[in-house]
């Protein structure tokens, strides 16, 4: 067992209104800048719809993401070294700007120095590629927002097209009855991340601390290979820079303890952040699980209960901090992962393990039950309705769980569960079985406060004060008294330690029972 921890995110779509305040705080952050006009490294999507680039999943045509050979081992399927040599210079499979769209402004300069006339002056769009007036503006990152299932984009969903084939007409007639929800994307920092295995130079690498995947801009040479190798599509090529670049997870925040810029903005609350521990032996094995269908649950087991004694034991081994492993313990990632398994991966059959996971909507099951005349929110007509949910479920297990709508029907119904059962004790009805399982859950998903939904550990700062204060013992270095009672003197110019005593080191496991000890003292002082 080889115990490591990532910072993970969960995101409850029945919350997401599609207000776009994360993207755009993210873009003001992270992208507002010349070679970056047409990149969001935060962007929400309409279901069913295109996406950003355009039909990013389809990786038939993207060859992004792992498959499996003959043998049954991982490979990347956009190819093997020789492969990628013999292309290096000249990527053939890329999106091109018309996949994600030719950025504009518009020239408000007409406007206002426009003459007094009887025509209306207009301000044209401008390209901010090439600064030349386009003629039209003809798609955007989320052009189709709002016309989830319409006729012009709808069809053209790689889920949408994938489920004709494999359940007929039937369904079709369902998706054009209309029907849509909304996809916040970022990077998803995967377990196997495809980006980091692709690229030549290694720019692209994994952080064992906290699993946050970064690009090495000094190392990067704008291969453009992990581009191809990302089935998300959410790293970007920088024009002006000629180089590679992607979330960052907002590292500078989170090692302080603050929540992304997308979480921290978000009006809906529907983001939550935490510490998810796993066995990075077991990820290769997960990964190579010959069924897509079978994947969701082989991620499941790679990951660790934070709770268990041999775990513990463990991760202190690994020398993961004690606040980490106190932060996965509260882990609200870790309750909507693996207790409540409401939470859900994002095109697992990519093969990345991707650690952005997703609560599936269920709102349009109530609104479908109430348009038919019954209670949408009695447990019976809940639980029938599922099946013949508004959003087939089916469209829902082709982006969660690679086709499977075991899982989906899962979480669905267990999100119906908790609805029923809370709508019984606010009306003040006892339900039969009282479940203090459900009303944790309840709190989580729907009123849970800041330092609920955001558990970031900051153990960097904690430890580096805890390791001080234990090596000088409270004092300065200069007043450590020697074993015959005088005061040591400081080393001399030479680096030679005569006439002064060394400061006394502690292990690991004396320096962790300390850090146990005084957060034991500090919680029997409040």
């Amino acid at each position: 067992m080889r115990v490591m921890a990532q910072i993970a995110m969960v995101m409850n779509l029945d919350k997401c209104i599609g207000c776009h305040a994360c993207s755009v705080t993210c873009k003001q952050t992270w992208t507002n800048r010349r070679g970056m006009e047409y990149v969001w490294f935060n962007n929400v999507e309409t279901r069913p719809g295109l996406g950003y680039p355009r039909r990013y999943s389809d990786q038939e045509k993207w060859k992004g993401g792992w498959e499996l050979n003959r043998r049954g081992r991982l490979k990347l399927k956009q190819g093997g070294r020789l492969k990628k040599l013999a292309e290096i210079f000249a990527n053939p499979v890329l999106p091109t700007v018309e996949d994600y769209y030719e950025p504009w402004t518009y020239d408000y300069g007409n406007l206002q120095q426009a003459p007094l006339g009887n025509d209306y002056p207009v301000a044209r769009p401008r390209s901010l590629l090439t600064g030349k007036p386009m003629d039209t503006v003809r798609w955007s990152a989320n052009w189709d927002d709002d016309l989830g299932g319409a006729p012009e984009h709808g069809p053209d969903d790689p889920i949408v097209q994938k489920m004709r084939e494999e359940i007929g007409e039937k369904v079709r007639f369902s998706f054009e009855e209309a029907f849509m929800f909304y996809l916040p994307r970022i990077c998803e920092h995967c377990l196997n991340p495809a980006c980091v295995a692709s690229c030549p130079s290694g720019a692209l690498y994994k952080r064992s601390e906290d699993g946050i995947v970064l690009v090495d801009q000094d190392r990067c040479r704008g291969w453009r290979q992990c581009v191809t190798a990302c089935p998300y599509k959410k790293i970007y090529f920088n024009h002006r820079t000629g180089k590679a670049e992607k979330c960052t997870f907002c590292y500078p925040r989170v090692e302080v303890g603050l929540p992304t810029v997308c979480s921290e903005t978000c009006p809906g609350r529907l983001r939550y952040l935490g510490v998810m521990l796993y066995d990075a032996d077991r990820v290769a094995a997960a990964a190579e699980t010959a069924d897509d269908r079978d994947l969701y649950e082989a991620q499941l087991g790679v990951f660790l209960d934070p709770n268990d004694a041999e775990v513990a034991r463990a991760a202190e081994a690994a020398g993961i901090p004690f606040e980490w492993m106190e932060a996965a313990r509260r882990s609200p990632v870790r309750k909507l992962i693996c207790d409540y398994k409401v939470a859900l991966p994002l095109h697992p059959e990519f093969r990345t393990m991707p650690m952005v996971w997703y609560i599936p909507p269920l709102s349009p099951v109530v609104e479908a039950v109430s348009e038919s005349g019954y209670d949408g929110e009695d447990a019976d007509n809940l639980f029938g309705a599922i099946d013949a949910l508004r959003i087939p479920i089916e469209y829902l297990a082709g982006l969660f769980t690679a086709g499977d709508v075991v899982p989906v029907r899962t979480a669905l119904g267990r999100l119906a569960a908790m609805r029923a059962y809370m709508r019984e004790l606010n009306l003040d009805t006892t339900p039969e079985v009282p479940s203090v399982e459900i009303e944790e859950m309840y709190r989580l998903l729907a009123i849970a406060k800041y330092e609920e939904r955001y558990v970031i550990p900051t153990a960097a700062m904690a430890d580096a004060h805890a390791i001080e204060e234990a090596a000088l013992g409270g004092g300065c270095s200069v007043d450590y008294d020697s074993a015959d009672g005088e005061a040591d003197g400081v080393a001399g110019p030479f680096g030679d330690d005569s006439g002064k005593k060394a400061l006394p080191l502690i292990s690991l496991e004396s320096f962790h029972a300390m850090r146990r000890r005084q957060t034991a003292d500090r919680e029997e002082e409040v």
